[in-house]
């Protein structure tokens, strides 16, 4: 946020306690060109405040509310106590993926030689009004590729340097599917031909999958994919599926399968 705005009544802010007195504490609002707030003693705590030092301590990063806002006096009131314990959670949670998405912005800034706040003001609050903030877009673009922003008007040549800085920042844990295959044999070598049909799914597996099958104890056995999404690992456990079957049916084996979700 530009240091011309101002927050809203009752809007939720983070701040960074910069000095505390007996009467209160003065608050840097971090997302509004470091404006200072004021908590009153009474707004501290529900309780009765003895020691304001007991509750805050400078530097602390705090979730207040907004009780008053004048501009014209450069006067932002603020309150602690009336924060739940869950908007604090919420806010905190949201307040650092704001965090990580406009750090990755400035990274995207630099790459290409464009000051961040130009950056920003021509896509990044578009960005942010579209997928709801930075961090959600690098977030998609790490599995989704340049296309997510082609698709809404970003030019191709950005949308490449965004992908890069998401590929380089964000790494995504790999997404596990399962199922259960149940084959039933009757031929004097069946558990060769079991092991050849798992072979033949597990050769499925590259540099963006993993497929993996074993035994849970016989006629029962598992085929497990990890990939980077969910439609991909899906997608292949399908495929796993039909290599174990075509291959299982040629030999003349019974064989019925279930994706465990």
């Amino acid at each position: 946020m530009s240091e011309e705005e101002w927050p809203e009544v009752n809007e939720l802010v983070i701040g960074t306690v910069e000095t505390i007195t007996e009467y209160g504490a003065y608050i840097r609002l971090d997302e509004y060109g470091g404006k200072r707030g004021f908590i009153h003693v009474s707004e501290i705590s529900s309780s009765w405040v003895r020691n304001i030092r007991e509750h805050i301590k400078e530097d602390m990063k705090l979730v207040l509310r907004v009780l008053r806002v004048n501009p014209s006096k450069n006067q932002v009131d603020l309150s602690l106590r009336r924060v739940s314990d869950k908007e604090k959670e919420e806010e905190l949670y949201y307040w650092k993926r704001r965090v990580k998405g406009r750090s990755m912005l400035k990274l995207v800034a630099d790459k290409i030689g464009k000051p961040y706040e130009e950056l920003y003001a021509n896509y990044g609050r578009r960005l942010e009004a579209h997928f709801g903030d930075l961090y959600e877009v690098f977030n998609r673009l790490s599995t989704r590729g340049p296309k997510l922003l082609t698709a809404i008007g970003i030019p191709e040549d950005l949308a490449k340097v965004f992908h890069e800085i998401a590929s380089e920042k964000i790494k995504q844990k790999p997404v596990k599917v399962r199922g259960i295959v149940e084959i039933t044999t009757y031929k004097p070598n069946g558990i060769e031909d079991i092991k050849e049909a798992f072979l033949k799914a597990e050769r499925l597996s590259d540099e963006e999958v993993s497929v993996e099958a074993y035994s849970i104890g016989a006629p029962r056995y598992v085929v497990e994919v990890s990939a980077r999404n969910y439609k991909k690992a899906s997608s292949t456990l399908r495929e796993a599926f039909e290599v174990i079957e075509k291959t299982m049916k040629s030999s003349g084996g019974l064989i019925s399968f279930k994706e465990e979700h």
